[in-house]
This record gives C-alpha cells, sequence and structure tokens, in this order.
C-alpha cells in the first residue's frame, strides 16, 4: 500500500490533464504514491488518454458527472493510504514540491491539511486561502481577490504581505490540499452536497472541527492554471457555484440562507434544481 494518493478529478480537461499528468512523470515525488485519475464521463477523450498513455495509473469512470467532491470520494474507495493529495488537473507539479507539503504537514503535527502557495503561469500569487466563510469574510475576500486581479497596488501588497509566511489558516484550496487520511476518514470524506465549489472550505471547516488545523505553506509552489476547467460550460459552472454557495450556507450560517436566496432570486440568479449528471 502507498503513503500518498494522488487524486485528479477531470470533467473535459484531456489538454490540462494531459500537462498534469506529465509534470507528475517528470517529477515524481519520492514518498511511495498511487496517482487515481477519476473522470467524470468526459466527452473529449479524458479517459482513453489515460488508458493509452499512462496505463499504470488507476483510471475511475463515472457513467455521469458526479461533481467534484462525490468523485473525490469514488477515488477514496479505491485507496488506503495514509496521505490523500486533491490536485486538479489544470496544474502542474515541481520536483520536490509534494515531498516538501508531505514534509510540513508531518512537521506541523496539529495539522490534518496543508496547501502550499499557487501561482498562474506568469508566476503570479493567487490568493487561495482565507477566513471561514460568512457574509463579511466572503465580501472582503471577494474585494481582495478582484483588486489583487486588476492589479492595484493596495490589494496585491496585502495579497502578497499575507502569503508570505506560513500560517494558520481556515481553508485552503482545494486545487492542491493535501491531508490526513485519518482526519478524512473522522468527517467522512467530503459534503456531496457540494457539487462544485466551497467544497474545499467546508471540507477544511469540518477537520477545524475536529480539532486540527489547517495550514497554509508558501514555501512550496505549485503553478495553476486558474478557471480553464469552466469554460467549457460557463452557464453550468456559474449555476454550480450558486447551488453549492446556497448549500454551504444552509449548513453553516442558516440565518443566513434565506437572506441569499432572496438576493439570488432579485437578480434572478437563483438556480434551478440540479439535474442528475448536471
Amino acid at each position: 500500500m502507498s503513503d500518498l494518493a494522488i487524486i485528479i478529478v477531470s470533467y473535459n480537461t484531456s489538454i490540462d490533464l494531459q500537462a498534469c499528468l506529465s509534470s507528475l512523470a517528470a517529477n515524481p515525488p519520492a514518498v511511495s504514491h498511487e496517482i487515481l485519475v477519476v473522470d467524470n464521463a468526459s466527452s473529449d477523450g479524458s479517459a482513453q488518454l489515460v488508458r493509452d498513455t499512462w496505463p499504470e495509473i488507476t483510471l475511475v469512470e463515472a457513467a455521469i458527472n458526479l461533481g467534484f467532491a462525490s468523485a473525490v470520494n469514488r477515488g477514496l474507495a479505491q485507496t488506503g493510504s495514509s496521505l490523500v493529495l486533491l490536485l486538479n488537473p489544470d496544474a502542474a507539479v515541481p520536483a520536490g514540491a509534494i515531498d516538501r507539503l508531505v514534509a510540513v504537514l508531518k512537521q506541523e503535527s496539529e495539522s490534518a491539511v496543508v496547501g502550499p502557495r499557487l501561482v498562474d503561469d506568469e508566476g503570479r500569487l493567487e490568493i487561495s486561502f482565507g477566513p471561514m466563510l460568512s457574509p463579511f469574510a466572503e465580501l472582503w475576500q471577494k474585494l481582495l481577490v478582484a483588486g489583487h486581479a486588476r492589479r492595484l497596488a493596495p490589494f496585491s501588497w496585502l495579497a502578497r504581505r499575507r502569503a508570505a509566511r506560513r500560517r494558520y489558516v481556515d481553508w485552503v484550496s482545494g486545487a492542491c490540499l493535501l491531508v490526513s487520511r485519518a482526519a478524512l476518514d473522522a468527517v467522512g470524506g467530503l459534503d456531496e452536497r457540494f457539487f462544485l465549489y466551497t467544497e474545499d472550505v467546508d471540507l477544511c471547516a469540518s477537520i477545524r472541527a475536529s480539532g486540527r488545523r489547517v495550514v497554509f505553506a508558501p514555501e512550496v509552489e505549485i503553478r495553476h492554471r486558474r478557471g480553464r476547467s469552466r469554460r467549457h460550460n460557463p452557464e453550468s459552472t456559474q449555476q454550480a457555484y450558486r447551488r453549492s454557495h446556497l448549500a454551504f450556507y444552509a449548513k453553516h450560517h442558516p440565518r443566513y440562507h434565506t437572506l441569499l436566496r432572496l438576493y439570488l432570486w432579485l437578480r434572478g440568479q437563483l438556480p434551478p434544481p440540479r439535474e442528475s449528471g448536471l
């Protein structure tokens, strides 16, 4: 049995998936590991790509699009490793990065989750951690992300300052998230109410509630071509985000859930019930 399972969920991301798997093949971690790709019924040949090019990788094929959380749980059922790395197909792993993440988790005895510094193709910082979502914290996070994306100096300075040192945080991005299998099992895996988005924040909240910590480790850097996996169907992606947003508030901030529904309804953005596989 390997010490680490790297789980990659793919949905119509064959180009990025190929780059991601190539980076893992070129820079394999020293820790004993296995790679699992859970394909959510892609129509772009993603599953065939894995079968033809990387036969040593475990391929789990879903009959429909399960969403992220359910697909991860499907992958978890295929492995008993002591550590699990959730990795987006639009991420690329440089040499030594995964082993350094594992080392951080071993150093941080109170922590069960660690996330790296994420950067784009230009090496520009992605804001990949933050406080627990709440109406005011979410507003501030969105302002910070938007200001940094527009390269407004005060926001970019603050983003870089916050990401300059290792720190305990409420959540780290599921684009690259290393977690203890024991902690993951203790909270029952990922909550499948979240089809896409906020499942990482929810997972970190559940693990923190169990008494463990979440750490952001900027000394480890991963390249993340953010947002590429959502481009094939932006409207469905936006609806999935709103459904997950509503589910998150219903679970963690029920007194604000009705207000959020009303706000979305007034803006004509209240999503319809999700159909199977969408």
